[in-house]
C-alpha cells in the first residue's frame, strides 16, 4: 500500500471522512477472492518488506495508491489451473472497481491486475 498516505479525507457538511488506505486493500482483497477461478492472491515485494517491518498486513498482494479523490488498485493473483487467465483477470478488474466504487465512493482510476502464477488443485480440494 502507499507509504506517504495512510488515510483519504473527504470533507462533508458534518465533519471530515477519512478512510484508511488498508480499508481499501482489503475491500479490494475480499473482492478479487470472490471471483471463481481465483486460486489466491500473490505476495509481492511491498508486501513482503511490510511483513518483515513487523506490519500486519491484511491484503497481500495488494497495492493501493490514491491521489485525492482517485484510486489506482494492483492486484498480484493467482489463477486456479483449468480456467481461461483473460476471463478471470477481467473479472476480478469489474469486482474490485465496483467493490471500491461501491463502498468507498472514490472514483477508480484503473484496476491492473498481474497474473503471478497458476494454483493446482490437489486431491481433496486444496490448493497446491
Amino acid at each position: 500500500m502507499a507509504d506517504a498516505k495512510e488515510y483519504i479525507s473527504r470533507p462533508d457538511e458534518l465533519g471530515n471522512i477519512h478512510i484508511s488506505e488498508e480499508v481499501l486493500a482489503v475491500i479490494a482483497a475480499a473482492a478479487a477472492l470472490e471471483v471463481e477461478g481465483v486460486g489466491g492472491l500473490s505476495a509481492n515485494l511491498g508486501t513482503d518488506l511490510a511483513e518483515l517491518l513487523g506490519k500486519k498486513n491484511l491484503a497481500k498482494g495488494i497495492h493501493v495508491a490514491v491521489q485525492e479523490e482517485s484510486v489506482r488498485v494492483d492486484v498480484s493473483i493467482l489463477v486456479k489451473y483449468g480456467y481461461t487467465i483473460m476471463d478471470v483477470a477481467k473479472e476480478v478488474q469489474n469486482a474490485v472497481y465496483n467493490a471500491i466504487e461501491n463502498t468507498s465512493g472514490l472514483n477508480v482510476e484503473s484496476v491492473n491486475v498481474h497474473v503471478a502464477g497458476v494454483a493446482f488443485v490437489r486431491e481433496g480440494g486444496k490448493l497446491s
